[in-house]
């Protein structure tokens, strides 16, 4: 099956160039190929439905409650976990 493809010319700095040029070497693929992945990557990324940052927090605040999570008492017990495994971690000048 024969892929359509469309030459193109496009202005990048010398920063973006240099990792073009990295990232075509260490996936040993041409540089085509690197910038179709990093194209296809953003799309999937910015993707309508994609699960924001605040509706994850929201979720996770929602499942909380939902398990009657004492949060305050849940990170209070860290730090007190925390504190004690330091005490029993010997110092790098021991």
């Amino acid at each position: 099956m024969a892929i359509t493809t469309k030459k193109s010319t496009y202005t990048l700095d010398v920063e973006s160039v240099r990792a073009l040029e990295a990232l075509s070497q260490c996936w040993n693929v041409p540089k085509s190929e690197v910038l179709r992945r990093a194209i296809e990557l953003a799309i999937r990324e910015e993707s309508p439905g994609k699960e924001t940052t605040l509706s994850a927090l929201d979720r996770l605040q929602a499942s909380l409650r939902d398990r009657k999570v004492d949060v305050t008492r849940w990170a209070q017990e860290l730090k007190d976990d925390r504190r004690t495994a330091d005490r029993h971690i010997p110092s790098k000048s021991q």
